[in-house]
């Protein structure tokens, strides 16, 4: 595994693979960590943020035939990609999905789950033993409690695994604004998905638009 601290321990594209577990009616309509709507707009400016840095992302859904298909707004920023609908708790005890991000040739595992203590915890903690530097996104996840949330988070931080927020990680792709091609998107993202952040680059572009800024 990489290091913890140091230039090395920051995300970067390239060595990034994103997995993006059960976000779906069901899990959604017993969300009580967060704000459903919040946790729904993180979790969208996250799957934008991949597609922007070109960081391969796996779609996985449980019974979504009971469940509900994939959230809609995750759904429109890989419209190509069928989701991989499985019937285990532990999506990493699905060879598919294992073998998805195994074939990516990424070692820094980027999660976000509904829910956090079950199906955020589970991969996490088992994948941590395969090697993968596991990293996890609290914003764009969420539990039936603020208690189970923060338990799971507790959990996989002594396993191993680096929690952090969505932003965070565009952030770290990011890294550099001298890294121009990338910067229409996330000053796209951020406008959509930033909030009052959002509102006032939005305020800057209108008024440099208009010759007053």
């Amino acid at each position: 595994m990489n290091a913890r601290t140091g230039l090395e321990a920051l995300l970067t594209p390239e060595r990034s693979v994103l997995l993006l577990i059960d976000h779906q009616p069901f899990q959604f309509s017993n969300l009580h960590s967060h704000e459903p709507t919040l946790v729904i707009n993180n979790v969208v400016g996250l799957a934008k943020a991949a597609n922007a840095f070109k960081v391969p992302t796996v779609l996985t859904t449980v019974t979504e035939e009971r469940g509900g298909r994939l959230l809609k707004g995750i759904q429109d920023v890989f419209p190509a990609q069928t989701p991989i609908n499985r019937t285990f708790i532990n999506t990493w005890e699905d060879q598919r999905v294992v073998e998805a991000v195994k074939e990516t040739g990424r070692k820094q595992l980027v999660m976000a789950a509904l829910w956090t203590d079950i199906c955020l915890a589970m991969p996490a903690i088992q994948s941590l033993a395969d090697g993968y530097d596991v990293f996890f996104v609290t914003d764009a996840s969420g539990a039936v409690s603020r208690e189970a949330h923060d338990m799971a988070v507790l959990r996989m931080v002594q396993a191993g695994a680096v929690p952090l927020t969505w932003v965070a990680v565009m952030s770290e792709w990011q890294r550099d604004w001298a890294r121009e091609s990338t910067i229409p998107a996330v000053a796209e993202i951020t406008i959509d998905h930033g909030g009052a952040s959002g509102v006032a680059y939005a305020w800057e572009q209108q008024l440099l638009s208009s010759g007053r800024g």
